[in-house]
């Protein structure tokens, strides 16, 4: 059976009369590459254009772990050239992708490696040892990544996301034989799942993807949620039952499977919204991270994920980017003018009313580049199955605007070309990149989208 856009003579469109706004280019010479109808041999032309100028070059440190961004020594007080453990796993999940997996397990490998050197963090909280409300006594999940050492200045480490993006990705690559772990590996991975129930993850206060106010949010919730599925998953498929048994019985397939349901539970009550406590502080109805639970995380099922994808659009899309939230204050409009750049990236979060006053309104928040390569996969992955022309523009309209992010020459003297920003911001009334550039969560992003679009081109028979 032919395709039914293929038989039109139609592989890839992008229609502005189907109500998709134009994306704003800001790079002349790519404007040229970005077509309104794509072929399979458009977006490789695009992809390796890209990759000549440099946009998807990864400078791994000797550990095979990255920094946030690479940035000159100019820009070291930004602190992003220490080591996320959340934006490392999106880093090896684009290599994943992009048919680089052995890229990608040097990074989980590197984890593994950092989480065994520190799996006190986790014993002490299993034991009741520490106060877990003490952010600093948890895992820490920004670290010299060089050394693979923990850094000194007080960090949000509360942060169950990134260890549960952690155990997600490295379970996967387990099932699927790419890592082989060994018996220390596996059982650092039961600790993951001993702290999980520890500090009851499915009520538990955190400072979730943004690392700012602890609140229950459903986004961090939910990413503990698909890893517990994948190490639930891992355990009956690789190895025999008893390599995964310890004394606690915390990590075999039915003790696992018991600490899926209270988050499950959870993320009935909360979603589609991203927190609903009652204190106007925590409580929120849109957050863009709850898109990462429909992609890469597969979790939500469709009526769910269809409200969180027009809550963002509808709230939080820009014409330059994705704001994270309503009234997120970071990057506020003339940001470097109102905090000299020891305080730019320090933590906020114990009390974010002194950075809070920088946003005069709603509205003029920061717009992030780490979105639209989300949306333009999820819409990629619904039209692979409905084969509907409607996904297939919003495929290519998000990833048109992803790559309508990536700096120009001439844009700011400080920031380079084909490059992939954090975000843009609101500088003397104009939208322009912030330091952070590249970011290489953001490039990652967009490797995947690229790649996702080119299984739709690809895709000729039903």
């Amino acid at each position: 059976m032919i395709h039914p856009l293929r038989k039109h003579g139609l592989v890839m469109r992008y229609i502005t009369g189907s109500g998709l706004k134009s994306p704003i280019i800001n790079n002349g010479q790519l404007r040229d590459l970005i077509k309104s109808e794509y072929g399979l041999e458009n977006i490789r032309s695009i992809s390796g254009f890209l990759r000549n100028k440099g946009a998807f070059s990864f400078p791994a440190l000797k550990t095979g772990l990255y920094s946030a961004a690479v940035l000159n020594t100019e820009k070291d007080y930004t602190g992003y050239s220490s080591v996320w453990v959340r934006d490392n796993i999106f880093i090896a999940f684009a290599h994943y992708i992009d048919g680089q997996p052995m890229r990608a397990t040097r990074v989980l490998s590197a984890l593994m490696s950092y989480f065994k050197k520190y799996r006190q963090r986790f014993l002490d909280v299993i034991s009741s040892s520490v106060d877990p409300k003490n952010p600093m006594n948890r895992p820490h999940v920004r670290f010299d990544g060089n050394n693979l050492e923990e850094l000194p200045e007080h960090w949000p480490h509360a942060q169950n996301d990134a260890l549960g993006y952690f155990l997600w990705l490295y379970c996967k690559l387990a099932i699927e034989h790419l890592l082989k772990p060994v018996s220390e590996d596996i059982e650092t991975l039961g600790l993951f799942v001993r702290f999980f129930r520890a500090i009851r993850y499915w009520e538990d206060e955190d400072s979730g993807h943004w690392e700012e106010t602890r609140k229950i949010s459903a986004s961090s919730i939910g990413v503990v949620v698909a890893a517990l599925q994948q190490a639930r998953k891992l355990l009956p498929t690789s190895f025999s039952p008893t390599t995964f048994y310890d004394k606690d019985k915390t990590f075999d397939a039915e003790s696992v499977g018991e600490l899926i349901a209270p988050g499950m539970s959870a993320l009935e009550k909360i979603l589609p919204e991203e927190c609903i406590q009652s204190d106007p502080q925590k409580k929120r109805r849109v957050d863009s991270a709850l898109l990462f639970l429909i992609y890469p995380l597969h979790l939500v099922k469709e009526e769910i994920a269809s409200q969180i994808l027009q809550n963002v659009i509808d709230n939080l899309q820009g014409d330059y980017g994705v704001r994270r939230y309503l009234g997120d204050s970071y990057w506020a409009p003339d940001y470097k003018e109102k905090l000299p750049p020891d305080k730019r990236t320090i933590d906020f979060s114990d009390n974010m009313s002194s950075r809070d006053s920088l946003l005069p309104a709603k509205t003029l928040e920061a717009q992030w580049c780490i979105f639209d390569p989300i949306l333009s996969c999820i819409f990629g992955n619904r039209f692979q199955t409905t084969h509907q022309k409607d996904d297939l523009d919003r495929q290519a309209f998000h990833l048109n605007r992803a790559l309508g992010q990536i700096t120009s020459e001439g844009l700011q003297l400080e920031i380079p070309a084909f490059r992939c920003p954090e975000l843009y911001y609101l500088r003397r009334g104009k939208y322009v990149p912030n330091d952070h550039v590249p970011l290489l969560w953001a490039q990652a992003n967009l490797i995947v989208a690229l790649k996702i679009m080119e299984q739709s081109c690809s895709l000729a028979v039903c």
